[in-house]
């Protein structure tokens, strides 16, 4: 499998996709071979697969023209995904309100909370879960130290 230098592709792509009014997410090397560059885009409103369309045609012949991937690779341009990971303090204080997913430190183990955000501040966050058996809602409070992981989380 062939090795890219992800940062210098995100140096190239990241002034462009920002210029056109998106956020680069993330960018990664995947696919059977190893020839799939994985880029996606996030946006104050949710992203469309116009979006992703648009941003496509753009960043391809940029792509091309750099080679600075050698031969032939796939170009997928997504969204982060409707559960996509909450990567710090930011992505919590814009989801605040929304339903999350929050694996977290407490004690010597690993903890789950699912539930709904509500509290971001600068000493850590509040996700207020359902209660056993029917029971009144818990709020659990977890540190910023303490949060290994968190995602949004679908409501069914």
């Amino acid at each position: 499998m062939p090795t890219w230098p992800i940062p210098t592709i995100k140096a190239l792509l990241e002034p462009t996709i920002v210029h056109m009014g998106y956020e680069l997410y993330a960018i990664e090397q995947s696919g059977h071979a190893g020839r799939t560059l994985r880029v996606s885009i996030d946006g104050p409103e949710a992203i469309t697969i116009g979006d992703c369309e648009q941003v496509s045609r753009v960043i391809g012949p940029i792509l091309d023209h750099a080679g600075t991937i050698a031969g032939p690779y796939e170009l997928e341009v997504s969204s982060p995904g409707a559960e996509r990971p909450l990567r710090g303090k930011p992505d919590y204080e814009r989801f605040n309100g929304k339903r999350v997913n929050v694996h977290y430190r407490s004690g010597e183990s690993e903890a789950v909370v699912e539930g709904h955000l509500i509290a971001v501040d600068e000493a850590g966050i509040a996700v207020q879960a359902r209660g056993l058996r029917g029971r009144a809602p818990v709020i659990v409070h977890i540190a910023w130290d303490d949060v290994a992981s968190g995602r949004l989380a679908l409501s069914l």
